[in-house]
């Protein structure tokens, strides 16, 4: 049974290279994390070679977290999605995808495999606010892992415009965040 330490406690013992701060938090967040890498990927293989990838890459890069800029979980959920982006991108992984049976190509549903649910932190009603064109980027780019320029070409739009979409619904993702408040408005 492990013990459950405050984020703060939590976040100095990892700085201290404390490992077993590491474990942890992957006991506390590896749920969240896998379920956004398998939605990504949308392969369970490929999914726990990223989610180690993403511990060992979380582990080689802790010193750079600063808790001034944003939440632990917002950190380490940037830093799964940017894992399994890379993942997808990857020569190997685009070389292994061209000569596979029908049945390993099949999609994954989310709701049955993992227990991740965006809806459980807030993101799913967070997202709601958007505007149709921002929620279609935002989809794209973020949760399907699309490159802006592969956004751009699959809603046949100016990359620009994928751009523009993407920061503006950012930094109302942001706002929304910060002062929860402005949805009850």
């Amino acid at each position: 049974m492990t013990q459950d330490y405050p984020e703060e406690v939590l976040i100095t013992r990892l700085q201290e290279r404390d490992t077993t701060a590491l474990t942890l938090l992957y006991d506390k967040y590896s749920a969240s994390l896998y379920g956004v890498i398998l939605r990504i990927v949308k392969d369970e293989l490929v999914a726990e070679e990223a989610m180690q990838d993403c511990f060992v890459k979380i582990w080689s890069s802790f010193a750079f977290y600063d808790k001034d800029k944003g939440r632990l979980f917002t950190w380490l959920v940037t830093i799964a999605r940017h894992v399994a982006i890379d993942k997808l991108r990857s020569h190997a992984y685009r070389q292994s995808r061209l000569n596979q049976s029908l049945d390993s190509v099949l999609t994954v549903n989310l709701r049955e495999t993992h227990p991740y649910r965006p809806e459980f932190i807030g993101v799913k009603e967070l997202v709601a606010t958007l505007t149709s064109d921002q929620k279609k980027v935002i989809d794209l780019v973020y949760f399907e892992g699309y490159s802006h320029a592969e956004a751009a070409k699959a809603l046949a739009i100016p990359l620009g415009t994928v751009k523009t979409r993407v920061r503006y619904a950012l930094q109302l993702l942001r706002k929304l965040m910060v002062e929860p408040d402005v949805l009850a408005a």
